[in-house]
């Protein structure tokens, strides 16, 4: 046997299987397809209860000054799309900036990540998230 592709759950059962519908009903994920669309998406797209709560929600006082989540939303898509765009190849994830304006009222350059991959079926979607930051140790 070949150690090095042995795969100990390769025809177990699925005991449980978290899907991306459950996942945007639970609130883990918020479906931002309909604004997607408008910018040119073709697929679903969604993203992470922590970008939509740390990033596209306006922080307190920025409301005023023109801030909203659909503002916030579409320069995070409308970006996403561009930085697509300039990526060679047919890479399924990348890292891109956004710039949004902050609680004290700043702009404040943020990276996200994109996937794409499947859905709940063989269909493609598109998730945005925080990238996680390796440490340096």
């Amino acid at each position: 046997m070949n150690q090095g592709n042995y795969d100990p759950f390769n025809g177990a059962p699925v005991i449980y299987r978290y899907t991306r519908q459950q996942a945007i009903e639970d609130g883990v994920l918020v479906d931002l397809s309909a604004w997607s669309r408008e910018t040119g998406f073709t697929i679903p797209v969604a993203c992470t209860a922590a970008v939509w709560n740390q990033y596209v929600v306006p922080p307190e006082g920025t409301k005023e000054l023109g801030q909203s989540e659909r503002g916030r939303a579409h320069d995070m898509i409308w970006m996403l799309r561009q930085a697509i765009r300039r990526k060679p190849g047919t890479a399924d994830r990348l890292t891109y900036e956004v710039i949004f304006l902050n609680q004290h009222q700043k702009h404040e350059t943020v990276t996200l990540k994109a996937i794409c991959g499947p859905g709940d079926g063989p269909e493609a979607v598109m998730t945005i998230l925080l990238p996680i930051m390796e440490s340096s140790a």
